[in-house]
């Protein structure tokens, strides 16, 4: 469980980390608070701190559940796939949207197979006693 929680406060920090991004792209391309719009450069940084916190929202149950009814170790590695993911998602969406697929398949699919896995594990216990 160890692993997980580290994986867990390396994501909370990732997400913190791209918070100062944006709020550094706000400075440098001149769009004032409360402003969400402006500069294509600080949009596209803003909407990758935005779409991390949506992924946030599932990610963190997930990997909480999977690691309590299936193996923390192996929630771990695919929280570092999840860490792996956001850093291309944003790298890539930065340079162009369009380009984003593989750092959203790389966070939506651990995601979706914890919380995939985990319900039918705990289906499966229910039925077996």
């Amino acid at each position: 469980m160890d692993f997980v929680i580290v994986v867990v406060v390396l994501a909370l920090i990732q997400f913190i980390a791209f918070g100062i991004m944006v709020g550094r792209a706000r400075a440098k391309y001149n769009v004032a608070a409360p402003a969400s719009s402006g500069d294509p450069i600080f949009e596209r940084y803003n909407r990758v701190h935005m779409n991390t916190l949506e992924q946030l929202v599932c990610f963190l149950p997930a990997i909480f559940i999977y690691s309590h009814v299936a193996n923390a170790n192996i929630a771990a590695g695919l929280g570092v796939v999840y860490l792996i993911g956001r850093l291309v998602y944003l790298r890539s969406y930065i340079v162009d949207p369009a380009s984003r697929g593989i750092g959203f398949l790389l966070t939506m699919l651990p995601t979706l197979f914890m919380l995939l896995a985990s319900l039918v594990i705990v289906i499966r216990n229910l039925i077996t006693g």
